[in-house]
């Protein structure tokens, strides 16, 4: 029997919405107590891929610390995929299975301290995805040449789609061995580097040694070949490299070309690429793109904008290859800053759709960047809040994209410092290096770095569907003005342009009244502010 959570969550101030979850909603979305006592060390995940059979077989190794005395683990794989066994020390345990989530029963004594493994083998016809990477698993698809191109994507589904793991996000596992059997005359490109490749069983065997959000893992299989080159940044020298379709090769080497521009914004802006010891790659995929920790994914199809499409509609979308900066900005966004929680998606997604303007702001200036940030507006739907529900595996409003890289550009106009704005962004991802966070972290972070009080603003903007208006009334040299159609207590420092020129006003939900020189009648808000603005009589 399931059982039946409703969740209310607030749309605007006299609305509400109600979602249903159920009790595999809460087991998957859930720091559950089968999963609190133990910490993921190591994974090697060994698979066979059968592409004409759409199937896959093999076994996943868990190394983890005992944190307190538990003889329950919890181990997630989502049907139709089934676990064979499971072993500890060669001995084979009980498993009880409840939907997506296995309960291994374990006979040795979990010492608080100890470092154990157990040997989770299993095998069947993984989910394909429909619409990938939005509805993920794996994508069986053929080159124009006919052979097998197959590529995983599972962001929010969960990794336990094709493999078994502990499938929520606030555990990080701290290295990873992925070692895929390919079809012959194949290669797969998973993350990390390549140690080997086992010529008799074409099996490639990549390590990951950085700690890997599990929905980051990737297998990307197809007739590929490799070109690269050395970036000197701020850590040293970098590899990037590049596995794309064989006749895609110098299409290739001539648009990646963003790749090494994208590289330069973001270490200038964010701090250095987070995962030298594990290379960047790009590597090209049956579908749009994904992020996946130092193997993302391409298939924007060597086209700049979004599959050609300029997402700003101010043309400057159409000087850069939106997969290859956006994706790749999730490097910083994603893979470095890991949400603990899917409801907290926007830290993720906020930051990484403020990327491309901050990749176009330095390589085009400033008030190009302002354009493009102001542009994605018209994408906004204010829904239902950005951030979703907690412990149930679900996310907030499409919304955490352009409204919250709105958000943030806002932001940027209260510091209005830009060198100050740039430490604070370098400051998070040295701040929370390759660790999971919470909404609270970050918000506090940057409000303790920029020296303002936040805490409203990001209130109105991540919890709320109201956008700030801005109401004001001209007498004479006077201006009467206010902010409605906001929380309580929300108040922000707005600049307002007359006569072209620029004063800042301090509206809150109280009328206030202030003498202002020029001609009032060209009152206007600063664009910069993702605000709305009414003259009222």
């Amino acid at each position: 029997m399931k059982r039946i959570i409703v969740l209310t969550m607030m749309m605007v101030a006299t609305t509400t919405f109600a979602q249903e979850f159920t009790e595999q909603d809460t087991l998957r979305g859930s720091i559950t107590p089968e999963r609190e006592w133990w910490d993921l060390n190591y994974y090697h995940l060994d698979v066979a891929v059968d592409p004409d059979k759409k199937f896959i077989s093999g076994s996943n190794t868990i190394r983890y610390k005992v944190l307190k005395k538990n003889q329950v683990m919890q181990v997630d794989l989502q049907p139709p995929l089934t676990i064979e066994k499971v072993t500890q020390d060669g001995k084979k345990l009980e498993v009880v299975n409840n939907g997506n989530a296995h309960f291994v029963q374990l006979k040795k004594k979990q010492k608080e301290g100890d470092f154990n493994e157990i040997k989770v083998y299993y095998s069947g016809p993984p989910k394909e995805a429909v619409r990938a990477p939005w509805d993920g698993g794996f994508s069986w698809k053929k080159d124009p040449n006919g052979n097998d191109f197959v590529a995983t994507s599972n962001q929010g589904l969960g990794a336990s789609v094709w493999w078994p793991n502990k499938d929520h996000m606030y555990d990080e596992v701290d290295s990873m061995l992925i070692s895929v059997k390919s079809p012959k005359g194949l290669m797969d490109v998973s993350n990390g580097r390549l140690r080997k490749v086992d010529e008799d069983t074409n099996t490639y065997h990549w390590f990951v040694s950085n700690p890997i959000n599990n929905y980051g893992v990737n297998i990307n299989i197809g007739d590929y070949v490799h070109f690269g080159e050395k970036y000197e940044g701020e850590k040293g020298t970098l590899d990037m490299d590049y596995y794309v379709l064989r006749d895609n090769l110098e299409k290739a080497k001539e648009h990646f070309k963003d790749a090494p521009k994208m590289m330069e914004a973001f270490e200038h802006w964010f701090g250095p690429y987070p995962f030298y010891e594990d290379s960047f790659k790009l590597v090209e995929v049956p579908y749009l793109g994904m992020e996946h920790q130092s193997s993302v994914t391409y298939g924007n199809q060597y086209m700049k904008g979004y599959l050609g499409r300029d997402l700003s509609g101010t043309g400057l979308g159409l000087k850069f290859d939106f997969i290859i900066i956006h994706e790749s900005g999730h490097e910083w966004f994603a893979n470095n800053i890991t949400y603990k929680d899917i409801a907290d998606m926007w830290i993720h997604e906020s930051f990484t759709a403020y990327s491309e303007n901050i990749f176009l702001d330095y390589h085009l200036g400033k008030e190009a960047s302002a354009d493009y940030v102001i542009g994605t507006r018209t994408n906004i739907q204010n829904d239902k809040p950005i951030i979703g529900p907690y412990n149930v595996n679900t996310e907030g409003s499409k919304d955490m994209y352009y409204k919250g890289a709105n958000m943030l550009h806002t932001i940027r106009q209260l510091v209005n410092d830009d060198e100050k704005w740039r430490q604070v962004l370098r400051g998070l991802n040295s701040e929370f290096y390759h660790q999971t966070v919470t909404t609270k972290q970050i918000e506090d972070y940057i409000s303790k770095k920029s020296e303002i009080d936040l805490s409203k603003v990001f209130d109105q903007y991540l919890r709320t569907t109201m956008i700030p208006l801005f109401e004001f009334k001209i007498d004479g040299n006077k201006v009467k003005y206010r902010y409605s159609n906001i929380v309580e207590g929300f108040h922000m420092p707005l600049k307002i342009l007359i006569d072209g020129k620029s004063q800042t006003l301090s509206p809150t939900a109280d009328w206030k009244t202030q003498e202002l020189n020029g001609d009032l009648s060209t009152l206007k808000v600063d664009r910069n502010y993702y605000v709305d603005h009414k003259q009222v009589k």
